[in-house]
C-alpha cells in the first residue's frame, strides 16, 4: 500500500511538471492520499489532523522567513539598494566574469548568513540584476546563484541545515564543518572553472552602461540606499538570527524608500504585498519582482509537505521501506543508498528540511559511525533537494532572483559534491542486509 500511494503521488507530481500545472495541486493530492492512508490504518480524523498540525509547527520559523523575504526583495528594489550597488559595480565588473562573480559572492554571503533563501533574496537579487544589466543570460546567472547560496547552507556555522544534521546524528557541528570543507574543496574549484568558462563571451558591456543610465534617471543614488545591505552584512557577522536580520533590513529599506526615494506610504504598502512594479518599462525589465505574493506558492508547498512529515511519523508510513534501503546498501554501498534515498525524499518532501529528516529516518542504520552519517547527509540530502524541479529548495531562490527553472541544470557545485564524494570512496562501505534498523 505504501509503495502504491507513493507511486500515485509521483505520477501526480510528474503530471504537474509536464503539463505546467501548479505543483500545489500535486501536493494537495498527496495530502489526500496520505491522510486517507492514516484512516485506513485505523487512525481517526482528529488524530490525522493533529499529526498534520504538528508537522506545520516544525516549520513555522521557515514560513515567517518566507514572508520577510518577500517584503525584503521588494523594498530593496524600491529603496535603490540594488540599483546603487549595480550602478557602481557595473563600472569595473566585466560581463565575462559576472557568472563567476555571482557564484563567489553568493558563496560568501551564504556562509555569513547560513541561509540559502536569505542569500538569494539579498546578494542573489543584486547579482542577477547586475548580470541582466550586462546582458548575461539569466539561466547562466541563475545556475551560479543557486549553487552559491547552498554553499553556506551546507557548511556555515550558522546554517540551520548543518545544525539539523548535527542534532539528528548526535555529532559536533564544528567537526562536521571541517569534514565538509575537505569534501567540498575540489568540487568548489571545478565549479569556479566551469563558471569562468561559461561566462566567456556572455554579456554586453554596452548593456551595462545603458542600465546605469536607467538607474541614474529613476533613483536618487545616495549612500543612504546601501543601509539595508550593510545591515544584513553586519548582523550576519554578529550571528543575529536570520529572521531579525531580514526584519531590520526590511525596515531600513522602507525608511529609505520613504525618505530618499519619496515613495508614498500607500505605494510602499502595495509593493510589499504585490512586489515592485515600476511604470518605466526599461526599469521594470531589470527590477520588477518581490513582495509577499511572490512567496505564496512556496508557502503553500511548505505547509502541505510539512503535514506529510507529521502524518508519516504518526502512521508509521515509512517503516517497511527501511528493509528495502538496507538491501540497496548491500549492493551499492552505504552512501549510494543514502544518495538514492535523498533523491526520493527530496522529490516527496519538496523541501530540504523534510528531505534531511526522511533520509536520516530511513537510513540511520546504514552507517555505524555518526560522523560518517552526518557527512553523508550533508553530501546528499542537503545538496540534492535544490536540484528537484518541484522542490521549494531550488524554486524559492530562483523565484527570488527571477531566474528560470532551467537554471537548475547549471548548478554545477550541487552536482559535483555527491559525485566527488562517491569517487573519493568515502561512502564506499557496503552494509549487510537487515542492518538498517
Amino acid at each position: 500500500m505504501e509503495y502504491l500511494l507513493l507511486g500515485v503521488f509521483g505520477v501526480c507530481l510528474l503530471a504537474c511538471v509536464f503539463t505546467g500545472a501548479s505543483i500545489v495541486l500535486a501536493m494537495t493530492a498527496g495530502f489526500v492520499l496520505f491522510f486517507g492512508y492514516g484512516l485506513w490504518k485505523g487512525k481517526t480524523w482528529k488524530e490525522m489532523l493533529g499529526f498534520s498540525v504538528q508537522g506545520i509547527r516544525t516549520v513555522r520559523n521557515v514560513l515567517i522567513t518566507f514572508l520577510l523575504i518577500g517584503i525584503l526583495t521588494a523594498v530593496w528594489r524600491s529603496s535603490g539598494s540594488i540599483a546603487f550597488i549595480v550602478y557602481h559595480a557595473a563600472s569595473f565588473c566585466r560581463p565575462s566574469v559576472m557568472v563567476l562573480v555571482s557564484f563567489l559572492l553568493c558563496c560568501l554571503i551564504s556562509f555569513l548568513t547560513g541561509t540559502a533563501f536569505g542569500s538569494a533574496a539579498t546578494i542573489g537579487v543584486i547579482c542577477m540584476t547586475m548580470a541582466n544589466s550586462a546582458g548575461v543570460p539569466p539561466v547562466y546567472t541563475g545556475g551560479a546563484i543557486l549553487a552559491g547560496v547552498f554553499f553556506g547552507d551546507r557548511c556555515s556555522p550558522v546554517s540551520t541545515s548543518a545544525l539539523l544534521v548535527s542534532e539528528l546524528t548526535g555529532t559536533s557541528l564544528y567537526s562536521n564543518l571541517a569534514a565538509m570543507v575537505k569534501t567540498a574543496l575540489i568540487p568548489f574549484l571545478i565549479s569556479c572553472g566551469l563558471y569562468w568558462y561559461l561566462g566567456l563571451g556572455a554579456g554586453d558591456a554596452a548593456s551595462g552602461m545603458s542600465s546605469q543610465q536607467i538607474f541614474a534617471e529613476y533613483y536618487r543614488l545616495s549612500f543612504w540606499t546601501v543601509l539595508p545591505v550593510a545591515a544584513v552584512l553586519l548582523l550576519s557577522l554578529l550571528r543575529v538570527n536570520v529572521k531579525y536580520t531580514l526584519a531590520v533590513s526590511s525596515l531600513l529599506g522602507i525608511a529609505v524608500s520613504l525618505l530618499i526615494q519619496k515613495v508614498s506610504p500607500a505605494e510602499l504598502f502595495r509593493l510589499c504585498i504585490l512586489g515592485f512594479q515600476p511604470e518605466n518599462e526599461e526599469l521594470a525589465a531589470l527590477m520588477s519582482g518581490g513582495g509577499i505574493i511572490s512567496m505564496v506558492r512556496v508557502f503553500c508547498i511548505v505547509c502541505i509537505s510539512s503535514c506529510y512529515s507529521g502524518m508519516f511519523q504518526g502512521t508509521g508510513f515509512l517503516d517497511r521501506m527501511q528493509e528495502m534501503i538496507s538491501a540497496l546498501g548491500s549492493r551499492i554501498t552505504a552512501f549510494g543508498a543514502i544518495l538514492v534515498t535523498s533523491v526520493v525524499s527530496s522529490a516527496i518532501g519538496c523541501n530540504q528540511t523534510l528531505a534531511i529528516m526522511l533520509t536520516h529516518q530511513l537510513c540511520s542504520g546504514l552507517e555505524k559511525e555518526k560522523d560518517r552519517m552526518a557527512i553523508s547527509l550533508e553530501n546528499s540530502a542537503v545538496v540534492v533537494a535544490p536540484l528537484i524541479p518541484w522542490s521549494i529548495a531550488g524554486a524559492v531562490p530562483l523565484d527570488s532572483v527571477g531566474a528560470p527553472l532551467s537554471s537548475i541544470a547549471l548548478a554545477f557545485y550541487l552536482y559535483l559534491i555527491p559525485v566527488w564524494y562517491l569517487l573519493m570512496n568515502r561512502g564506499g562501505r557496503k552494509v549487510s542486509p537487515g542492518k538498517n534498523k
